[in-house]
């Protein structure tokens, strides 16, 4: 192996969890050639968020080293649901969301990728194969190499249904590998039985087999669960720059040296304090996504808020429903704030609505159109909105 080759490899291997087999990356680097480094990504939910990033941000440094990534959107694989980490089978996703997701995932993924060193593929183009190519790869793998997976595994032991479909995802997975022709594959640890089935599938079809890496599982702002839309504990990349810092500014100080090193590639500065890390992280996130100038504003707004306690300088304005005197308070935040009513109930219930800094209490459930034009209605830290009367002029907030 030669000394670039060396150098290669230990700053690929940088913070990701392992190399497989030993010894397979450093010989696919050590052929001096470019090499297609496949990552796939299942459409369910319509964000990329930071637990996205991490895997993209280690592809990208494949990409400076002049190797070419292959990013599969898993239009099709999606419809079967990866059941990785799971403890239940996925519902189905209706088709046109899973290809609305998908349109977005291609466009938010370059915000991390560059464009130029990248293939797109959707894995539409060969998983709706005939019957008889189906059978033939159903054929490399058996029913107890499938089950000896872990999430398999406790479904099967608890009685827990498991469907014929989820157990074909793996081989879905690693026949992606075959009709690229990965040389290399990136996943989460949660993905390490399918990567590894993934290389025996290449064998099967004659094909030379995948190395693999795997990368870390970034913990969501909880600093607990993974990172997920569907726990609520997630960033997305597209967000706006006032959302990126602010929910950073939440993660607890045991996950800063994860995200440090997950997302920022080296650890915070020790002598700061952690309010200090929570905002270089907060800050440096959301001028990556949004520009510096905009992670300003995102700060700026963040301290106004959060440190002195005053509304933002620029607040959205929404009419107040034509005809209703007294307006009902749940519907109202509901339509404003794309909440269910039950939603808003609780969060008047919990002391989580206020009307011109004040906080509602859980009855004012119907107040009177007059209290409510030109109010500014807040929901939790930093929701807001200025009530006008329906076709006026919003009167300043007192």
């Amino acid at each position: 192996m030669t000394e670039r080759s060396s150098a290669d490899l230990d700053f690929l291997r940088r913070n990701a969890v392992e190399s497989l087999p030993e010894g397979g990356l450093s010989c696919k680097l050590a052929a001096r050639r470019q090499l297609r480094v496949k990552f796939g990504i299942d459409p369910t939910a319509p964000d990329v968020h930071l637990g996205h990033v991490v895997p993209l941000a280690k592809l990208r440094e494949f990409q400076e080293l002049g190797h070419l990534v292959v990013l599969i959107v898993g239009d099709y694989t999606a419809r079967v649901g990866d059941p990785s980490g799971r403890s239940a089978t996925r519902p189905q996703l209706d088709p046109a969301e899973i290809d609305r997701n998908a349109e977005t995932y291609r466009r938010q993924a370059f915000k991390v990728l560059d464009p130029e060193r990248t293939e797109l593929r959707l894995n539409s183009e060969w998983l709706e194969m005939a019957m008889e190519d189906l059978f033939r790869l159903a054929r490399t793998a058996t029913v107890a190499q499938l089950l000896e997976r872990d999430d398999f595994a406790r479904r099967y032991r608890a009685g827990e249904p498991i469907s014929v479909l989820e157990l074909l995802y793996p081989l879905l997975q690693g026949y992606d590998s075959v009709a690229v022709g990965a040389d290399v594959e990136l996943g989460g640890t949660d993905q390490t039985f399918n990567l590894l089935l993934g290389r025996e599938v290449q064998t099967a079809y004659g094909v030379a087999p995948q190395a693999i890496l795997t990368m870390p599982i970034l913990p969501g702002i909880d600093g607990v669960r993974r990172m997920s839309k569907s726990l609520d504990n997630y960033v997305g990349v597209d967000e706006p720059p006032a959302e990126i810092f602010g929910k950073l500014m939440r993660v607890p100080d045991e996950a800063m040296a994860r995200y440090y090193d997950l997302l920022l590639g080296g650890p915070p500065d020790q002598s700061a304090p952690p309010v200090a890390q929570k905002r270089r992280l907060a800050h440096e996130l959301a001028a990556r996504f949004h520009g510096p100038e905009a992670a300003d504003a995102a700060e700026a707004r963040f301290d106004r808020l959060h440190v002195a306690r005053e509304a933002p300088a620029e607040i959205e304005e929404a009419s107040l429903p034509d005809g209703q005197d007294p307006v009902h308070l749940p519907a109202l935040i509901g339509d404003r704030f794309t909440l269910s009513r039950a939603q808003a109930r609780r969060l008047l219930a919990q002391g989580g609505v206020r009307l011109d800094g004040v906080v509602l209490a859980p009855d004012e459930l119907d107040l009177p159109a007059s209290r409510l034009e030109g109010a500014v209605l807040q929901l939790g830290k930093r929701r807001f909105v200025r009530l006008r009367p329906p076709g006026g002029v919003a009167r300043a907030a007192s």
